[in-house]
C-alpha cells in the first residue's frame, strides 16, 4: 500500500510541476489574444490605462521570470546574454506603446523555452531508459538462505540467485548449467544469448527462463553498467568544437548587434531629416529580437544530445559529443584482430586422422582435458566429454611444444609439428603448408593426426568492413598473431591492409605512423594490450561486452554488443547529427540576416522578428529531435 501511495504522491507533484509551468504560458496567450481582439473590435474597454495594466499583466505572467534571470546574469558579470536582449527589446516595445507586440515577443520566447525544456528532457529520458536499469533489490545467498538486500551491499564472491524476468544487479560468472538472457538494455540487440557455466554474465541483462546462480565478480559501483552510466553522464558535458565555437560567438556577437541596434536608433538623428525617435527606436527593437542567438544556443546541443542518445540505443556510447565530430572525419580505421574481427574463441575446424577418428578424438581429448591453454580446452570441448572414463597419467607439459602423457596405458604426444620432430616421429610433410594453427598427435611413437584450431570470424565482421570501405574508410589489421593467419583472415574480409606479429609497442608504432601522414584514425580493440593505441588515436573503440577494463576505460567510444558493424553505424551516427547541426546553423543565420536587413530598413515588425527569433528556434528544435527517431 505505501508504494500506491508513493506513487499518488509523486504522479500529484508531477502534475502540479506541469500546471505551475503552463499556466503563465497559457493565460498570457489568452490575455493577448483577448487583448488584440478588444482593441480591433473598438468596443470601447481598452483605453489607456486599462489596455497597459492588462498587457502589464499578460507580460509578467511571461516575463518576469525572464527579467529577473537578465538582471542574475548582469549581477553575475554577463550583461549581454539573451534574457538581456528579451527584455530589453520588450521594456521597449512598451515604452513606444506598442504592448501587443511587447507581450507576444516574450510569450513566443516564453513558448521556445518550453519546446527546448521538453525536447531535451526527451533526450535525457531516452538515454535514461536505455541505460538506468539497475535494479534496486538483489536475492543473495547467506548461510544457504535468500536474503533480499541492496545490490551495493553484496560483496565479490557471493552468490546472488535471479528468477525468470529479473534483472542482473552485478556482473559475475554463471555458477549455473546454462541460462538465457535479453540483452537488449545493454547492447540494443533483441535476440537472447545463451550462456553456458563460467561464463559472464553482466548488469542489465534480463534472465529470461529458469532460476539461476551468479558468483558476483565485481562490486554494484564497479559494474560495466554502473561505469557505463558514468559515461553518458559525463558524455553531455563534454562539447564539441562546434558546440564550443557558437557559444564563444554568442558571448562576442550579442554585445555587437547591441551596439548595432543602438546605433540605428541614434546615429539616423544625424542624417535622417525627418527624425521619429519612436519609429527608430521600434527599428532598434527589431533588430534587437532577431539578433538574439537562442536558435543557435539551443539547437546545436540539442542536436550533439540527440545523436549521443541515438548511438546509445543502436549499443554504442559516446564519452562526449566532440567523439561525434571525430568520426565524421575518419580517414582510418585500425583493428585489432582476436575479439574485435574474430570472437576470440577457438574451435576445432578440421580432424584429419590416420587411425580411427573416434580414438584420435578421444586420447587427444583425455590428454589435452589435463591443461588449461585455450587450445586444449578447445579439443575438449569439441569432444563432448567423450574422454570422461579415460585413466589419464604421467602428463607433462612440455613449455613450447604440447603435452606428452599416458592414456588408458597408450603413450600419446599432442602439440605443434615441433613436438613429432622432439621425438623423431615421421609426419605428412604436406601439414607444414597449412596456415592455421595445427595439433599434430602421435601414438606410440607413430603419427596419428591433426587438429585444425582456428578462431571464429564474427557474423557481421565481413559486412563491417564492406560497410566501411562504402564510407570511403581505409582499414587496417593489427594482430600478436602469425602473418599467415593474419593474410588469410584480412583476405576473407576484404581487410585494405594486415600487420601479424605485432607486440603491444608495434601497434603504437604503426598507428603513429598513419598519424604522421595527417590521416584521422580510430582504433577499435578489446583487450588489455589495446589502451595504449587507444589513447593514442583520434578516437579509440572499445568491445565493451567482453572487452578488458582498461581499455574500455581508455576508449572514448564504448561498443556494448562487441559487434565490428557497430563502427560503421557510428561513423553514420556522427555524419548525420553533424548534418543536422549545420542545417540548424545555416537556417537561423539565413533567416535572420534577411530579418535583420529587412529591420533595419523598416521593413519588418516586431511580429516578424518574432518569428525570426523563437520560429527558427523551434524549426531548429524540433531538427534536432529528429536524429532520436532516426534509424541506423
Amino acid at each position: 500500500m505505501a508504494h500506491d501511495h508513493s506513487e499518488v504522491g509523486h504522479s500529484h507533484s508531477h502534475d502540479e510541476s506541469k500546471w505551475k509551468t503552463y499556466f503563465p504560458v497559457i493565460s498570457s496567450f489568452l490575455l493577448l489574444i483577448l487583448g488584440i481582439w478588444f482593441e480591433q473590435s473598438e468596443m470601447g474597454f481598452f483605453k489607456y490605462p486599462v489596455d497597459l495594466i492588462w498587457y502589464i499583466v499578460a507580460y509578467l505572467l511571461v516575463g518576469l521570470k525572464v527579467n529577473y534571470q537578465a538582471l542574475k546574469e548582469i549581477r553575475n558579470g554577463n550583461v549581454f546574454s539573451e534574457f538581456f536582449l528579451m527584455s530589453i527589446a520588450t521594456i521597449g516595445a512598451f515604452l513606444i506603446g506598442e504592448y501587443s507586440e511587447g507581450v507576444a515577443v516574450m510569450l513566443f520566447y516564453a513558448v521556445g523555452e518550453l519546446f527546448q525544456d521538453a525536447a531535451v528532457q526527451r533526450a535525457q529520458r531516452s538515454i535514461k531508459a536505455l541505460l538506468d536499469i539497475r535494479p534496486d533489490t538483489v536475492t543473495v545467498i547467506r548461510n544457504g538462505e535468500p536474503v533480499v538486500v541492496n545490490p551495493s551491499e553484496v560483496q565479490i564472491g557471493e552468490i546472488i540467485q535471479m528468477k525468470p524476468g529479473e534483472k542482473v544487479a552485478l556482473d559475475g560468472e554463471l555458477i549455473s548449467d546454462n541460462a538465457s538472457f535479453n540483452t537488449a538494455a545493454l547492447t540494443g540487440e533483441s535476440k537472447p544469448d545463451t550462456k553456458i557455466r563460467g561464463e559472464a554474465v553482466l548488469a542489465g541483462m534480463i534472465n529470461l527462463q529458469t532460476l539461476i546462480d551468479v558468483k558476483v565478480t565485481a562490486l554494484f559501483r564497479d559494474s560495466k553498467l554502473s561505469r557505463i552510466l558514468e559515461m553518458v553522464q559525463e558524455a553531455t558535458a563534454r562539447k564539441s568544437k562546434t558546440q564550443l565555437f557558437i557559444s564563444r560567438f554568442a558571448k562576442i556577437y550579442t554585445p555587437i548587434v547591441v551596439f548595432l541596434a543602438i546605433a540605428i536608433v541614434s546615429l539616423p538623428y544625424f542624417f535622417v531629416e525627418n527624425y521619429v525617435f519612436n519609429d527608430w527606436l521600434y527599428r532598434g527593437l527589431v533588430f534587437l529580437v532577431i539578433s538574439c542567438p537562442c536558435a543557435l544556443v539551443i539547437s546545436i546541443p540539442l542536436g550533439y544530445f540527440g545523436g549521443i542518445g541515438l548511438a546509445s540505443r543502436n549499443g554504442i556510447l559516446f564519452k562526449g559529443s566532440n567523439y561525434l565530430d571525430v568520426m565524421t572525419k575518419t580517414d582510418v580505421v585500425v583493428m585489432d584482430k582476436t575479439g574485435t574481427l574474430t570472437k576470440g574463441i577457438f574451435e576445432v575446424q578440421e580432424v584429419v586422422s590416420v587411425i580411427d577418428q573416434k580414438e584420435l578424438l578421444f586420447l587427444t581429448a583425455a590428454l589435452e582435458s589435463k591443461s588449461t591453454h585455450p587450445i586444449a580446452n578447445a579439443i575438449a570441448r569439441y569432444s563432448n566429454g567423450s574422454y570422461k572414463n579415460a585413466a589419464v597419467s604421467e602428463v607433462e607439459e612440455i613449455a613450447g611444444y604440447g603435452l606428452e602423457g599416458i592414456v588408458d596405458g597408450k603413450t600419446v604426444l599432442a602439440g605443434n609439428l615441433k613436438l613429432l620432430k622432439k621425438f623423431n616421429v615421421d609426419y605428412d610433410k604436406t601439414i607444414e603448408t597449412k596456415v592455421e594453427t595445427i595439433v599434430a598427435v602421435a601414438v606410440d611413437g607413430v603419427y596419428a593426426g591433426y587438429f585444425v584450431i582456428a578462431d571464429e570470424l564474427k557474423e557481421d565482421a565481413k559486412a563491417a568492413i564492406s560497410s566501411l570501405h562504402a564510407l570511403n574508410v581505409q582499414t587496417v589489421m593489427l594482430s600478436g598473431d602469425k602473418q599467415s593467419i593474419v593474410d588469410k583472415v584480412a583476405k576473407e574480409l576484404g581487410v585494405d591492409t594486415a600487420f601479424g606479429n605485432l607486440l603491444p609497442e608495434n601497434k603504437v608504432e604503426k598507428v603513429q605512423e598513419l598519424k604522421d601522414q595527417a590521416k584521422t584514425i580510430v582504433f577499435v580493440g578489446d583487450g588489455v594490450n589495446d589502451a595504449p593505441v587507444i589513447a593514442l588515436a583520434d578516437a579509440g573503440m572499445a568491445m565493451g561486452g567482453l572487452g578488458s577494463d582498461a581499455t574500455i576505460e581508455t576508449a572514448d567510444i564504448v561498443i556494448q554488443n562487441d559487434q565490428p558493424s557497430k563502427i560503421p553505424a557510428s561513423i553514420k551516427i556522427g555524419k548525420v547529427t553533424r548534418r543536422i547541426v549545420m542545417q540548424n546553423i545555416t537556417l537561423a543565420f539565413g533567416v535572420k540576416v534577411i530579418v535583420l536587413i529587412l529591420g533595419a530598413g523598416g521593413l519588418a515588425t516586431l511580429w516578424e522578428a518574432v518569428f525570426a527569433d523563437v520560429g527558427v528556434a523551434l524549426l531548429a528544435i524540433l531538427n534536432a529531435v529528429r536524429i532520436q527517431r532516426m534509424k541506423i
